[in-house]
């Protein structure tokens, strides 16, 4: 029982130790503290920036099919088909 009274009080006392990090660690949305301190650009995709649409025209590329762009498309068998 003691040793059990001893344990949970550690588990307590190094939990209160514990501080909450913030993402952002002062360089703001999107960027995060690279390993000498410096700000860098989170990796992927931005938090708020464009998504692609499948079927969707995009001036200058084309059709986005969820792959590739396509010049193209025309109806065939009730659904799409690029070219």
């Amino acid at each position: 029982m003691k040793t059990l009274m001893i344990a949970a009080l550690a588990v307590a006392a190094a939990g209160s130790f514990a501080t909450s990090a913030s993402a952002a660690q002062g360089c703001g949305r999107g960027y995060h503290r690279g390993p000498q301190g410096h700000c860098r650009p989170n990796v992927g995709r931005p938090a708020a920036g464009p998504v692609l649409v499948i079927g969707r025209f995009y001036a200058g590329r084309g059709y986005w099919d969820g792959r590739r762009y396509w010049a193209r498309r025309e109806r065939w068998h009730g659904g799409w088909r690029y070219r």
